[in-house]
This record gives structure tokens, sequence and C-alpha cells, in this order.
């Protein structure tokens, strides 16, 4: 059934009382689940085109692939996911229990992509539902900054910074979109990844304008440089992700993302941290607030754990006013309390006295807590 109402909720603006009292700022975490935002636009938007017979084909086995089979059964479309063979039980278990036809091809993500492609080259009903290269996603998503907007408490006009994680961009994107459209565009992002999966980081430094000292810089060895007419932008294609993050395990990011990244009034302060310590940050999160988020968010949270690197992105004001900053919380589905004691001890493990830190450029050395 065709509909323009949104498929997903409101969700809240939580001030953290922990948070803010160890980083002596008004820090409050906005609790979503992104990916539905977006995903379900594009969906909608594939069933005003296509009709109802269309056919919603996604190669994820995280929470792209959720998304996308929660929005077909909304919506009442047949929806098929391609994943590489070895994708855990839970994980098949919940994209069948959304109605889901479930795929498993090859080894990798390439080759689930791959038959993704040829089932879409090969149907006509088929619709391949995009990841995060697609503006219709971010459109989506820059609904979570308008209700932050509305959701701040009086006397807030803006945030001095927002804080999310970044991938291939698609998150990104929507922020950035949705500070433009709410009049932030002079505010702060602070797009956090992790060093295994820096697609997003090894881009904007391949470009002059970026904040990267000596910019544009040469590719990483391993890492391949290509140019996007379309945006007139270059951008990073790993050849290799070693992060555990896996939700942010894109190989190279969008061009559109990059180029509204470098183009922004408030700039972005691109930041790479370690597994490790988003994984120390991933069970302190859950110690304090009772929530789950999954690798990828907690990277997110590595500057609310660590107020020498908060104080770095965020510099405290010169007349002293607290500062406002707003996290994007955005879960995902792909952590467990098994994992979670896993990464108790794989953090605890790291005997180095600090945690290595990138941001635009510039190394820093964090002291551990």
């Amino acid at each position: 059934m065709a509909t323009s109402k949104p498929l997903y909720l409101d969700t809240p603006l939580v001030y953290s009382k922990h948070i803010s009292h160890a980083l002596g700022a008004n820090v409050y975490l906005k609790l979503d689940s992104y990916k539905y935002r977006g995903i379900s636009r594009f969906v909608q938007k594939a069933l005003e085109e296509h009709g109802p017979h269309v056919h919603l084909v996604a190669a994820s086995g995280g929470n792209a692939g959720l998304a996308a089979a929660c929005a077909g059964k909304a919506l009442g479309l047949r929806c098929t996911i391609f994943l590489p063979e070895g994708a855990s039980a839970s994980t098949l278990d919940f994209l069948k229990m959304e109605g889901a036809e479930v795929v498993e091809r090859g080894s990798c993500y390439q080759h689930a992509l791959d038959a993704a492609i040829e089932l879409v080259r090969s149907s006509k009903d088929a619709v391949m539902v995009p990841a995060y290269d697609e503006p219709l996603l971010w459109d989506g998503h820059a609904s979570m900054v308008a209700e932050c907007a509305a959701q701040l408490p009086a006397g807030v006009a803006r945030p001095d910074a927002v804080v999310c994680c970044v991938g291939g961009g698609g998150l990104a994107g929507g922020v950035m979109l949705g500070c433009a459209r709410a009049g932030w565009d002079a505010v702060p992002l602070v797009a956090v990844e992790t060093h295994g999966s820096s697609c997003f980081y090894q881009s904007l430094a391949l470009n002059a304008g970026s904040a990267f000292p000596g910019a544009p810089l040469p590719p990483r060895a391993g890492t391949e440089a290509l140019h996007d007419a379309a945006h007139d932008v270059r951008y990073a294609r790993l050849a290799t992700l070693t992060s555990k993050a896996t939700s942010l395990g894109a190989s190279w990011p969008s061009p559109g993302v990059v180029k509204m990244a470098l183009e922004r009034a408030g700039g972005v302060r691109s930041v790479c941290v370690s597994d490790e310590m988003a994984m120390e940050v991933a069970v302190r999160f859950a110690d304090e607030h009772k929530i789950m988020a999954e690798l990828a968010c907690a990277a997110t949270l590595a500057p609310a754990y660590y107020k020498e690197l908060f104080d770095k992105l965020v510099p405290p004001k010169p007349n002293g006013e607290p500062r406002n900053v707003i996290f994007i919380v955005c879960g995902g589905f792909k952590v467990s309390v098994a994992e979670l004691m896993e990464y108790a001890k794989t953090a605890a493990g790291d005997k180095a006295p600090d945690w290595e830190v990138l941001c635009n450029g510039e190394r820093w050395s964090i002291l551990k807590q």
C-alpha cells in the first residue's frame, strides 16, 4: 500500500547526566536507527514509481539489509537480501522474520553484491536498494536533525557540535543536509571512524580545500585514489578493511558526501580511533546507560568518554559557558552481550599507555583512563 507518511517514528534526544558531568558540558544523545529513515524513504519512492510489484534487492547482512526488509514488510513488498556465505544464524533468522528472501553468495561482500546486481539486471521489477550513496537516503536521514532542533531545551538555538560515525557517508550526508536545513551549517560536524575502515578520512586528505595540512595528500600505500567527475572530488578506495566495526566497512565513501564535507561552512573534524578504544567505550556506555551499541556506534562515543579528546574536538568557550553537543547514537543490531564481554577482554589486553587518535591529519596520543 503506497503511503507518503514516514514509516519511522520520532526518536528521543536524551540528556546524559553521566557524560555531561564527566565532560563539563551539556551532552545530548540522539537514540536512533538512522538506516531505516533513509532506506524506508527510498522504498516508498520505489513503490511510488514502480508500483506494488516492485522487488526490493539489497546486498547487506547488516543494518541496511534489515532496514530494507523492514520497509518492504511494512509496505507488503517482496524483498531479497544477498549476503556472503557464513553469516550468523541470528542474522539470517532476523532477516527472515522480517519477510525477506535470503540468498547467500560467495565468500565476501563483493560476491554478494555482484549476485544482487545480476538479479536486478535480469528482472524488470527489481530495484537495488543502496546502502549509502543515494541522495534519497540522505534526505531521509536528515529528518533526525529536524527532530533534534525541536527537542533541544529552550534557550539552546543550536549545538556547538554534532558527533556521528562515518563509513560510506550516508549518515554524515544526512546530518550535513539536516544541519543546512535547520540553519546549523556553521555547526562543526565530528565524524568518527576506525583506523581499519578509514575511507572517509583518507578521501578528505586527497582533496585540496580540506582541513588536512598540506592537502591534497598522496594516497596511502595500498589505497587507490579515484576521481569522481560528477562532483569533481577525489576519493579513496581501500584494498582491505581490517576493522571489526563491520558496519563502517565501506571500501570507498560517497563522492557526493565528500563534496558536501569539503564545502560546508562549519567544516568536518574527521577522526579515526582504534577498534580497542571503541570496544572499551562500548562497554563503559553499556554499564552507565544500560544500552548496547555496536562497535561502529561506540566509535562515535569515544570523545564522550575521554575529556582530553573531547576538549580538542570541541574546545571550551572563552566565556566559560557550557558546550552543547549532540551525539548520534545509532545503535545497530550487530551487538550482543557475548560480544560486549569479548570487547572488554580485548580492550584490557591493549597495554599501551594511550590511544592513538587521528584528526584532520594530526596524530594525537590520548591517555587511557
